[in-house]
């Protein structure tokens, strides 16, 4: 039997029996589809997460107020003592180093804002000028905190896109009053509309010079001092002046937590990676069940196809030959319900793409190949079984449906 002729009839089996056929083109069209569609979400995800850190800004160090890592239990533990406060006096001493190009304190809470007979919930950001030049936020109207000294509490604001038009009424804020907790403030910009970036929805918050945040919420501790370095090439000069300095003025301690974007970035593109090829690992073994569909149902067929399989051996085709002959209707298979399952899979990512346009819905080069070779090779696996059942039967018998 030459090699045409065994696909021709290897395709031909499959046509002449089109329900056993489309199940077993189901089953592997199943499993590929989930390996695509689930590796395209898992791979949205990571994409998401590390676009939105990149969209902090570039180049970033961030401070924040204790350690993170485990330590014993010392004197200052036990005297119940606890970490030190980050405070304006803190980033003053930082914006010294050569490295940094700039730095904003960052203080966060919740207020009650009301403009007239007009007041809700908000959250304060108390920050300085550098804020938006390091996050690159647009104003839609009026001018960003004005630059100058940390410690001078002016009486203004700058409000989020939903702020400024729920408690203005749709009129202009800029220029008006606003009342924030129990300090008036003059809107003096309004924030284009920016979203939600790292859990921070810039659009409803109220933003004031760092000191009257200090001053509004009664308390001097920072929440954080994000730092801008001049370059890559600058980050590890510049983390490594924060933690002398910060040692420094803490009499010695190590009570702070400094923290880079690419290490960020770093740890959440490993996480996200690995979940990835998790949820591509459990959707493959679907394909393990399609396989085991595919074995079963082609020993059906060898049953169904004895006189065929005898009169093949009558006309001189061996014992390989019949092997390889049902060994190619089962990769057949398994190939066919694998291009079914990737067009199915990416058809579904295009129909949730539709819906969710934030999220890049394209699964990893390396899981639709991977998917298709498992596939086949399943295929291959699971049809050697029924292929040397067919191989072994006796010409006679099998004319004689004995």
């Amino acid at each position: 039997m030459r090699f045409a002729d065994r696909n021709r009839v290897a395709l031909g089996a499959l046509f002449r029996y089109p329900l056993r056929t489309a199940m077993m083109l189901l089953a592997t069209a199943i499993g590929v589809a989930a390996v695509v569609v689930l590796t395209g979400l898992g791979e949205a995800a990571r994409l998401y997460v590390t676009n939105e850190f990149r969209s902090l800004g570039t180049n970033l160090i961030i401070v924040l107020p204790g350690r993170t890592e485990t330590t014993g239990a010392g004197a200052a533990m036990l005297g119940g003592a606890t970490p030190r406060d980050l405070t304006l006096g803190d980033a003053r001493a930082l914006e010294r180093s050569a490295a940094i190009d700039k730095l904003a304190p960052v203080i966060v809470g919740e207020a009650t804002a009301s403009s007239g007979s007009l007041e809700r919930d908000v959250t304060v950001m108390g920050t300085t000028a550098a804020f938006r030049e390091i996050r690159g936020w647009r104003l839609s109207s009026g001018e960003f905190l004005p630059a100058g000294d940390m410690d001078r509490e002016a009486a203004v604001c700058v409000v989020g896109s939903t702020i400024g038009r729920e408690l203005f009424r749709g009129e202009p804020p800029v220029g008006r009053w606003l009342r924030v907790g129990d300090r008036r403030c003059r809107v003096i910009g309004v924030l284009a509309p920016q979203g939600i970036s790292v859990m921070v929805d810039a659009d409803q918050l109220v933003l004031v010079p760092v000191a009257l945040a200090q001053s509004l919420f009664n308390s001097p501790a920072l929440f954080r001092i994000i730092v801008q370095a001049r370059g890559r090439d600058a980050m590890p000069a510049a983390k490594r002046f924060i933690a002398e300095t910060l040692k420094a003025r803490h009499r010695g301690d190590e009570d702070v937590t400094i923290v880079t974007q690419d290490a960020v970035l770093k740890t959440f593109d490993g996480i996200l990676g690995t979940l990835t090829r998790a949820l591509g690992g459990i959707a493959a073994v679907s394909l393990l069940v399609a396989g085991v569909l595919i074995m079963n149902v082609m020993l059906v067929a060898v049953s169904q196809r004895t006189q065929e399989i005898g009169l093949l051996k009558a006309l001189g085709a061996r014992r390989s030959q019949i092997l390889a002959l049902f060994l190619a209707e089962a990769i057949y298979l398994a190939l066919l319900g694998a291009l079914v399952g990737v067009l199915a899979g990416y058809g579904i990512l295009l129909v949730l793409g539709a819906f969710y346009p934030e999220f890049t819905l394209h699964p990893p080069a390396w899981a639709v190949a991977g998917a298709v070779i498992l596939a086949v090779g399943c295929g291959m696996l699971f049809g050697i079984l029924p292929a040397r059942r067919a191989s072994r039967l006796d010409p006679v018998a099998a004319l004689a449906r004995r």
